[in-house]
């Protein structure tokens, strides 16, 4: 069922992206895809109260924004879906001071899956280092909703930010190929609680095409 929800998503996705636009600035000179996988026990500062790991489907659509001396510089649509996995391990992160801590513990701590839906927009810089392989550096903004609540974030409206880098290569005349990493954060800005949020280490690879 989540593979069907998934390739809908990025086949109208997409299919947006490609059609002719009424005024030609909105239209982008360049489509993609690109998949992410990320997980806590990645990150820098693993927290070892819970686990957590994404994959991430982003459909990609690129406009050109300029450039600065050996600098181009684009902004990138990203309508994407995450599913992930989520358990709590620590079940004395549900304090007792909290309403119902004993359900709140026996909810949390089974493993659970869910799907988070997403509109990101990254800007990029990027600078080519050899003929056909530039180095790109992009921080991404979105707003997103996540179906499931657990201890540390509630269902609903969220925020996400991802600052990634990576490595474009021109493998055929209009077609790229990207590889990097990426470091995420998801919460709600405190519009509801709890808001300790997910913070997650990644790796991604995509595909471009010049339209």
């Amino acid at each position: 069922m989540k593979k069907s929800i998934l390739f809908v998503f990025l086949f109208f996705a997409l299919n947006l992206m490609a059609q002719e636009k009424k005024t030609s600035k909105l239209k982008p000179y360049k489509i993609g895809f690109l998949y992410n996988f990320g997980a806590n026990e990645y990150f820098f500062h693993d927290d070892p109260d819970y686990t957590y790991s994404t994959n991430t489907y982003k459909g990609q659509a690129f406009y050109k924004l300029g450039n600065w001396k050996s600098f181009d510089f684009e902004l990138i649509v990203q309508p994407q879906v995450q599913f992930l996995k989520h358990q709590l391990i620590n079940e004395q992160f549900i304090t007792p001071d909290q309403e119902n801590y004993l359900e709140k513990r026996l909810e949390f701590t089974k493993p659970k899956a869910m799907s988070l839906y997403a509109l990101e927009f990254g800007f990029s810089a990027k600078r080519k280092i050899i003929n056909k392989l530039d180095i790109q550096a992009s921080f991404g903004l979105g707003f997103s909703f996540i179906d499931t609540r657990t201890e540390r974030l509630a269902k609903g409206f969220t925020f996400l930010e991802n600052f990634s880098i990576g490595f474009n290569y021109n493998i055929f005349k209009n077609s790229y190929l990207y590889i990097g990493s990426n470091l995420g954060h998801i919460s709600n800005l405190n519009f509801q609680k709890p808001n300790d949020g997910y913070n997650i280490l990644g790796l991604e690879v995509g595909c471009s095409f010049n339209l």
